[in-house]
């Protein structure tokens, strides 16, 4: 499923080359007919992202909330002035790697291609499209039910305005391990599964501390930790979270750091840890794998 920084990467994308024009909406896939006649020929004023929910908001006062789930991603194309990735989204259908796209050179785009595959919601500008595809939500909401949802949510790390007390509090108050407190979006949104089991890693965290034991100074460490790799994951359009003296000599920076460097413990089991040398130890938390080493990360 995308994390928090794939979700924040599109928001980005959206304000860059749609914001302040007016789009045409459709539904190829027939499923979505109803929601984009209710957005079809209004000016996108601006996208927003909290955790891992997107919201597209029209000069109609609707919103367009869009959670990728599992399968979901957005695919993009346009003229010489479109610019930005081709594809962001699920991994197993995309990839973490988003490229630049440049179709035609810009001399001669008339517009999209024809849809390909299961079109849920195809959005078209003068100069460039967006395809959704999988998403596990998509539907028209208005600005009263978009603020409802964010208070729902637990604080975001890539939201400046976030409050990390808030997320202290929370992961503090109960007896729920931590590692499956981190994958809560009540407790703090747009952490996944990659970002939960390498952050426990990176503050030596063992996964299963009830929240009522994490000290309070180590709470705030997890927060910030979240802070300077999620930022850095929208920047690179990946998820890097090993420091260089831990990867491969020559690797460079994040965006072109070799995939079997890219992390700590993450589906790295019975290999050894890059600090102890332990193998690296995989159980099922919450209905999700965790990596974790059992020697950096002892109870």
């Amino acid at each position: 499923m995308p994390e928090g920084h794939s979700i924040h990467r599109l928001a980005r994308q959206f304000t860059s080359v749609f914001t302040g024009e007016t789009l045409k909406a459709s539904s190829p896939q027939g499923r979505f007919l109803e929601g984009a006649g209710r957005i079809d020929g209004s000016v996108l004023t601006g996208a927003r992202a909290h955790g891992k929910q997107l919201f597209l908001e029209f000069d109609n006062d609707l919103v367009m909330r869009v959670h990728l789930g599992l399968y979901g991603a957005w695919s993009f194309g346009g003229d010489s002035r479109f610019r930005g990735a081709s594809s962001i989204g699920a991994p197993r259908r995309v990839g973490e790697r988003e490229t630049p796209n440049d179709d035609d050179g810009g001399s001669s785009y008339g517009g999209p291609p024809a849809p390909v595959g299961a079109v849920r919601v195809r959005l078209v500008s003068k100069h460039g499209w967006a395809d959704l595809r999988g998403p596990t939500a998509c539907e028209i909401i208005t600005q009263a039910e978009r603020d409802a949802i964010i208070a729902k949510l637990g604080p975001d790390p890539l939201n400046p305005d976030s409050d990390p007390a808030r997320f202290v509090a929370r992961v503090r108050r109960t007896r729920t391990a931590v590692g499956l407190s981190l994958m809560n979006q009540a407790v703090i949104a747009g952490v996944g599964n990659v970002y939960r089991a390498e952050v426990l890693f990176r503050r030596r965290v063992h996964p299963w501390l009830p929240g009522v034991a994490l000290g309070e100074v180590t709470a705030l460490a997890l927060w910030e930790d979240l802070v300077l790799l999620m930022n850095d994951g929208v920047r690179a359009g990946r998820i890097v979270t090993t420091t260089p003296q831990h990867r491969s000599p020559g690797s460079g920076s994040s965006s072109a750091v070799p995939a079997e460097d890219a992390h700590y413990v993450y589906k790295r089991t019975g290999l050894e840890c890059r600090i102890c040398g332990t193998p690296v130890a995989m159980a099922e938390m919450g209905a999700r794998k965790l990596y974790w080493c059992p020697y950096c990360q002892a109870d």
